[in-house]
C-alpha cells in the first residue's frame, strides 16, 4: 500500500510539474514588414527557432520562469527583452527590429579569410550594410563611399569625371576591391568596377584599412573593400529601386530570385543609369558633369550540395558610355581637333566561383576572371586599352587545438595592352609588347588562442615575379579583450604592389599632357603599424554606444610617383628616390537609442607626405582631415525616418602648372550635406525623397580664376613651348599655362532634389 501511494504521489508530482509550462509566440518585423529567417533564442537555454515567411515564431511547452529572449537579423540591431513564462499562459510579443548602421557583432571574412565574429577577429574590420547606404541613396557604390570615414571617392578629371578610391589618403592603385572575396575589380580605376553593381544585391561591405598583402597579394597595400553579395537562398523574391533627381538623373536597381529545381537558386540583378543633360553653371563652356549611360547585369548561382558544401558561380556584364567636354561636342567630333571632348566606352566581363572540394578536410577552390576593354579619346588623343586578369586560389582551413590554421596557394595572371609607347604601340605594330604579369604565391596563417582574453595571428606570404624576384610579406596581429566591452588590437606587417601600367593612368592622357615612363619601375613596398581600440556599451533601456579609435603609421619605399611639376606638358612616372609616409588617427562613434535615434560620427586626421633629396612635400589631392556623419530619427512607429548625412574635408594641395599658375595652391575647407525622408507605412514599399548638397557647394564658387586652365584653347594652339617642352610666358599667355582639367578636388554638381521608390517581395 505504501509503495502504491509513493507511485501515485510520483505520478501526481510529475503531472503537476509537466503542467507548469507555458508558451511564447510573436512576430518579428522591420520597417513595417515581416522578417523571415530571423534567429530567435532564449538565452542560457537550449530553446531556439527561426521566424517563418510571415515573421511568426513560437516556443511551446516552455517551463515556467524568467527568460531573456534574443532576436537577431543581419543588418538590424540585436533585440533583447526579459519575458516571464507563466503556467498555462501564452505570452505574445511583437518585435520591431531597428536598422543598424555600424555593426560590431557582424560575421566578417575579409580580415582573415575565415568567417568570424567582428568582435573576435584580431584584424579590425569595418562593416556597412544596405541600411547605411540607404541613408544617402546614390546610383552606384563608388559615390556611396563618400560617407564612410577615412574613405573618399576622388575625381581625377573635371571633364571625364573618372576617379578612384582613397583609403586613409592613399590613392586608388593602393586599394584592392573584391566581390565575395575575389579580386574581380582591378585597380585600373575603381570607378569602373564599383559603378553598376546593383545595390539590391549587396548584403554588406567590409573594409580593412592598411596593408593586407600577406593574404591578398599585390594591390592590397593600402586597404581592402570587399563587397559581399546576397545569398540566393535568403534574398527577396523581387526587389526594385527606382530613383530620379531634379538634374534629370535616372537610376534603376532590380533584383529577382528564382528557384530552378530542388538544388539550384539563382539571383539576378540589373542596374541602369542615365544622365543626358548639358549643364554649364560655371560658364567655362565645358560640361559641369559628365553625361553617362551605363548598364550592368549580375547573376549568382547557388547549388545545394551534400554536407552543406559550398558551390557558387557568378558573373557580371558592364557597359558604359560617358563623355564630357565643350557644349557643342557630338560624336562626329570624336577623336578630332575641332571641338574638344573626352569620350570613353567601357565594356567589362567578370566571372567568379567558389567550390568546396568533396573531402573531409575543408578545401576551398576560388577563381575569378575579368576582361576590361576601354575605347577612349581625349580630344584628338586616342587611348585604346585591354586588360585581362585571371585569378585562382586554393585554401586549406584546419583547426588543431588552440591553432586555427589557413594554408593557401594563389596564381594571378595579368595581361595589358594599349596603343601607347608604354607597351610599344597597338596590335598593328610589330614592336608591340603587351605587358604580362604572372604572380604565383603561397601563404600561411596561424591564429592562436593564447588565453580567453588573448589571441595572436601570425602570417607569411611568398610571391614570385620574373621582374621583381622573390617577395616576402609577413604579418602580425594581436587581440586583447580587456573586458566584455573593450578590445585592443595591434597589427603590423608589410605590403607590396608590382608595377601594373594600367593602374598608373588615372590622371594620364587627360588634356594635352604626355605620359612618360622614366625608368624600369620597381615594386612598391610598405611597412605598417596599426593600433585599434573598440568599446561597446549596452544601454539599460535598450540601444548601445560603440566607440572606435585607431592610429596608424605606414612607410613606403619605391613609391611610383606621378610628377606633374617638372614639365607642365608631361606626367612623368618614376620611382621616388626617397620615402613616403602616411600617418594619422581616426575615430568612429556609433550611437543607437531605443527612442529611434541613431548617430554615426567619424573623423580622421592624417599626414601623407613624400621626401626626396631631403625635401618633404605633402601628397597632392590629400586632405589633412575629414569628418563624416549620419543622423537618423525614426518616428511615427518607425514608419517615417529622417536622415541627415554629410562630410567635411580639409585643405588639399592641388596640382599647379608652374610658378605663374594663378589658381589657388590649396583647396578650401568644403562640405557636402544631404537630407532625406523615408516612408515605410505601406507593406513591401518604401518611398523616399530629399535634397543632396544642401549648401549648394561647388569648387568653382568664390574662385577668381577658372578651374580648367585655358578652357578656351583646349588644343593649345595659342601656347608656345621651348626646346625642352616647357611653356613660354607670352603676351597672350602671361601665366604660361596649357589646357589642364586635372585641377579638381570635388564634384561640380550643385544642389538637387531626388525622389525614389523601393519595392521588396519576400
Amino acid at each position: 500500500m505504501r509503495r502504491f501511494l509513493h507511485c501515485l504521489l510520483a505520478v501526481f508530482c510529475f503531472s503537476a510539474l509537466s503542467a507548469q509550462t507555458g508558451s511564447i509566440t510573436g512576430t518579428v518585423s522591420a520597417d513595417g514588414a515581416p522578417l523571415d529567417y530571423a534567429t530567435v533564442t532564449l538565452k542560457k537555454s537550449n530553446y531556439g527557432t527561426y521566424s517563418d515567411e510571415d515573421g511568426k515564431f513560437e516556443f511551446d511547452k516552455i517551463p515556467v520562469g524568467a527568460y531573456t529572449i534574443n532576436v537577431s537579423f543581419l543588418g538590424y540591431q540585436s533585440f533583447d527583452e526579459k519575458v516571464v513564462v507563466e503556467e498555462g499562459a501564452t505570452t505574445a510579443m511583437n518585435i520591431e527590429l531597428m536598422e543598424q548602421v555600424g555593426l560590431l557583432d557582424e560575421v566578417v571574412v575579409t580580415g582573415t579569410l575565415k568567417e568570424v565574429s567582428r568582435l573576435e577577429s584580431p584584424v579590425p574590420v569595418e562593416v556597412y550594410t544596405p541600411a547605411f547606404f540607404k541613408k544617402n541613396p546614390t546610383p552606384n557604390i563608388y559615390e556611396a563611399l563618400q560617407n564612410v570615414n577615412g574613405v573618399r571617392p576622388q575625381l581625377n578629371c573635371q571633364v571625364c569625371n573618372t576617379g578612384d578610391i582613397h583609403i586613409n589618403g592613399l590613392e586608388g592603385p593602393y586599394t584592392m576591391v573584391l566581390i565575395d572575396g575575389m579580386p574581380i575589380v582591378s585597380s585600373l580605376a575603381t570607378v569602373y568596377g564599383l559603378s553598376g553593381i546593383p545595390n539590391a544585391l549587396v548584403e554588406r561591405m567590409e573594409i580593412v584599412k592598411g596593408p593586407a598583402s600577406s593574404l591578398y597579394g599585390s594591390e592590397a597595400i593600402g586597404g581592402l573593400i570587399n563587397i559581399i553579395t546576397k545569398n540566393p537562398l535568403n534574398a527577396p523574391l523581387v526587389s526594385a529601386d527606382v530613383m530620379a533627381t531634379s538634374w534629370q538623373e535616372y537610376n534603376l536597381d532590380l533584383g529577382i530570385k528564382l528557384k530552378a529545381g530542388k538544388n539550384l537558386s539563382i539571383l539576378t540583378g540589373a542596374n541602369y543609369y542615365n544622365y543626358d543633360e548639358l549643364v554649364d553653371n560655371n560658364g567655362d563652356n565645358f560640361t559641369d558633369v559628365t553625361l553617362q549611360e551605363r548598364i550592368s547585369v549580375f547573376q549568382k548561382w547557388n547549388f545545394a550540395r551534400k554536407s552543406n558544401r559550398l558551390l557558387t558561380l557568378a558573373g557580371r556584364y558592364y557597359y558604359e558610355n560617358r563623355w564630357g567636354g565643350e557644349l557643342d561636342w557630338n560624336k562626329s567630333y570624336r577623336g578630332g581637333d575641332e571641338v574638344y571632348g573626352e569620350s570613353i566606352y567601357t565594356e567589362r566581363i567578370e566571372f567568379l566561383s567558389s567550390y568546396q572540394l568533396p573531402t573531409e578536410e575543408k578545401l576551398l577552390l576560388s577563381t575569378s576572371f575579368n576582361s576590361h576593354d576601354q575605347n577612349s579619346v581625349y580630344g584628338d588623343l586616342a587611348y585604346l586599352a585591354k586588360q585581362k586578369i585571371a585569378f585562382g586560389q586554393l585554401t586549406w582551413d584546419k583547426q588543431i587545438g588552440s591553432h586555427d590554421l589557413l594554408l593557401g596557394t594563389a596564381l594571378r595572371y595579368t595581361f595589358y595592352d594599349d596603343n601607347t609607347p608604354a607597351t610599344g604601340g597597338d596590335d598593328s605594330n610589330p614592336l608591340n609588347q603587351p605587358d604580362e604579369i604572372w604572380l604565383p604565391g603561397i601563404f600561411f596563417q596561424d591564429e592562436i588562442v593564447l588565453h580567453q582574453q588573448h589571441k595572436l595571428l601570425l602570417g607569411l606570404r611568398y610571391d614570385y615575379n620574373k621582374d621583381h624576384g622573390n617577395i616576402f610579406t609577413p604579418r602580425f596581429a594581436y587581440k586583447w579583450s580587456l573586458s566584455d566591452q573593450d578590445i585592443l588590437r595591434l597589427n603590423a606587417g608589410t605590403g607590396f604592389r608590382v608595377v601594373n601600367l594600367f593602374t598608373e593612368e588615372h590622371a594620364a592622357l587627360t588634356g594635352a599632357r604626355e605620359v612618360v615612363i622614366a625608368e624600369q619601375l620597381a615594386p612598391e613596398q610598405s611597412y605598417n603599424l596599426n593600433l585599434n581600440y573598440t568599446r561597446k556599451t549596452y544601454l539599460p533601456r535598450g540601444g548601445f554606444v560603440g566607440f572606435e579609435l585607431a592610429a596608424w603609421y605606414t612607410h613606403f619605399t619605391n613609391v611610383i610617383y606621378p610628377d606633374y611639376e617638372t614639365n607642365a606638358n608631361q606626367i612623368i612616372y618614376d620611382n621616388l628616390d626617397g620615402r613616403a609616409v602616411t600617418k594619422g588617427i581616426s575615430t568612429n562613434v556609433d550611437i543607437t537609442l531605443s527612442n529611434g535615434l541613431s548617430l554615426l560620427l567619424g573623423a580622421t586626421f592624417m599626414d601623407v607626405s613624400t621626401e626626396e633629396n631631403d625635401i618633404k612635400k605633402r601628397q597632392i589631392l590629400t586632405e589633412r582631415f575629414t569628418g563624416t556623419w549620419a543622423l537618423t530619427y525614426q518616428l511615427w512607429d518607425h514608419k517615417l525616418a529622417l536622415d541627415y548625412t554629410g562630410n567635411i574635408y580639409g585643405p588639399m594641395r592641388l596640382p599647379l602648372l608652374g610658378e605663374l599658375d594663378p589658381r589657388a595652391p590649396e583647396s578650401p575647407v568644403w562640405s557636402i550635406q544631404n537630407i532625406q525622408l523615408t516612408y515605410r507605412g505601406k507593406k513591401n514599399v518604401e518611398i523616399y525623397a530629399g535634397v543632396k548638397n544642401l549648401l549648394n557647394w561647388t569648387p568653382w564658387k568664390n574662385q577668381d580664376f577658372p578651374l580648367i586652365a585655358r578652357a578656351f584653347d583646349p588644343f593649345d594652339r595659342g601656347v608656345d613651348f621651348d626646346s625642352n617642352g616647357n611653356v613660354i610666358a607670352t603676351e597672350t599667355n602671361p601665366n604660361a599655362l596649357t589646357f589642364d582639367p586635372s585641377y579638381v578636388y570635388g564634384p561640380n554638381q550643385g544642389i538637387r532634389g531626388f525622389v525614389g521608390v523601393r519595392y521588396t517581395l519576400k
